[in-house]
């Protein structure tokens, strides 16, 4: 009887564990009841269970946990082809949510990586429309907004049969593929250097400009220093002349003597100089007497 009993307690104690479960915060939970997702008998909507605790069918009911919160889809980035044809490389990245739980779980058997592969599929598809429509000037300049709110509109649309609600879309790159980059960067590099090369030949020629006339500057400067000097040098001598004119008519013995004082510091400045004159020449009148007389 006592092992009747705890056998008893045992079975109602896994009965009760059975009957319960726990949604975890960020979660929330569908059951499973027969192989169909449990709906409400009144509204026939899915019966969705918010975090806490909560009671199901012991051995019948089966659980499925789901995250309800946003999440991020940054995948590697994808080629799109303009409407010019040309290809481009996008790195991009989708928020989304799950807004219908059943319709999640039967398209998705409750996998994100699944969830993500097909939402993957239905934004690229609703982008290469978008692209394809535009040049490249449009996508990466003034209708990169309105090209994003398009796709994203798109991309709702599409999702909607996998439960899933759009909550942005956004691209964070624009590249061009490897090949037409680098021959892009080879035909940049080409231009500038054919303007660099404008801008050098515009100032050496602008630079010679310049220099000729400073040239002619520094001519007329010289021409007009060289007269002004001989200008002063004539001046000069001229004052000279007329000093030593002036002196000569007021002491001529005293003018020659200072001639003579002159002639002789010139002649006799270097001690290798040699001097043949006649003894009784006049160029020693002032060194054979007192007077300076013969």
């Amino acid at each position: 009887m006592k092992n009747f009993i705890a056998l008893l307690i045992v079975a109602v104690g896994l009965l009760a564990f059975g009957s319960l479960f726990v949604v975890e915060e960020g979660n929330k939970a569908i059951v499973i009841q027969f192989g169909k997702v449990q709906r409400d008998s009144a509204t026939d909507e899915t019966v969705v269970f918010e975090p806490g605790l909560h009671f199901k069918l012991p051995f019948f009911d089966r659980v499925v946990k789901l995250d309800a919160r946003i999440q991020t889809l940054d995948e590697v980035p994808d080629r799109f082809v303009t409407s010019e044809k040309k290809d481009l490389i996008v790195d991009l990245y989708v928020k989304w949510k799950i807004k219908d739980f059943a319709k999640y779980y039967l398209a998705t058997g409750g996998i994100k990586s699944s969830a993500e592969v097909l939402l993957q599929q239905k934004v690229n598809n609703g982008l290469r429309s978008e692209f394809g429509t535009r040049t490249i000037q449009q996508i990466v300049s003034g209708e990169r907004s309105e090209l994003m709110d398009e796709a994203m509109a798109q991309a709702a649309t599409s999702s909607d049969e996998l439960g899933i609600a759009i909550v942005d879309v956004r691209v964070k790159q624009i590249n061009l593929p490897p090949e037409v980059r680098n021959f892009i960067f080879q035909r940049m590099r080409t231009e500038r250097e054919a303007v660099a090369r404008e801008h050098r030949s515009e100032g050496k020629e602008k630079a010679e400009f310049i220099k000729a006339e400073i040239d002619a500057k520094v001519t007329v400067m010289l021409a007009d220093a060289e007269r002004n000097l001989r200008k002063l040098k004539g001046e000069g001598d001229a004052q000279a002349a007329q000093i030593y004119a002036e002196t000569y008519t007021k002491d001529p013995e005293f003018y020659a003597f200072l001639r003579s004082m002159d002639a002789y510091k010139k002649s006799f400045s270097s001690k290798q100089d040699v001097l043949v004159v006649e003894p009784d020449s006049d160029f020693f009148s002032y060194m054979k007497g007192q007077k300076g007389k013969k």
